[in-house]
């Protein structure tokens, strides 16, 4: 029983915990970004749409282009929030199911088995060393450019 003498689910008795993310210091961040970006994405279209009154004709299409710009944040603003509340899970995506931790994909079921070797595809050798040139050549890129 409950203070109040009402006989209450277990659910309904603990506040949800499953929000609370929302409020940590790094959503709330994230949150005020949005909102400055968004407000920034619909001032810029606001400036546009005057400068297309007054004559720029180029500026019509921007008119209308930050607008779509802030819709598109605060969908995926959403989608974040939304995949927060619910992570994909292992059966949901089969794409990312076999992601290990570190980013790099787990061997599974389709990948060789230990003491079988892979057999040879000449376009997959051929691509990898391409990837291998190009790794080599932007090796030292930026040292000359004083981002290294």
């Amino acid at each position: 029983m409950s203070s109040a003498g009402v006989d209450r689910p277990a659910a309904e008795q603990a506040p949800p915990a499953g929000w609370r993310f929302l409020i940590t210091p790094r959503w709330l961040g994230w949150h005020l970004a949005m909102l400055v970006s968004v407000a920034g994405m619909l001032a810029l279209g606001y400036w546009q749409f005057r400068r297309a009154a007054a004559g720029n004709a180029l500026s019509w299409a921007y008119t209308f282009e930050w607008p779509v710009f802030a819709v598109f944040a605060v969908v995926f603003w959403a989608k974040t929030i939304r995949d927060e509340f619910h992570p994909p899970q292992a059966g949901d995506a089969p794409g990312r199911a076999g992601l290990a931790a570190g980013g790099a994909r787990a061997a599974g079921p389709a990948g060789p088995q230990p003491g079988q070797a892979e057999p040879e595809d000449e376009d997959l050798a051929a691509y990898n060393a391409y990837l291998a040139r190009l790794q080599e050549q932007a090796r030292n890129h930026g040292r000359w450019h004083g981002l290294r």
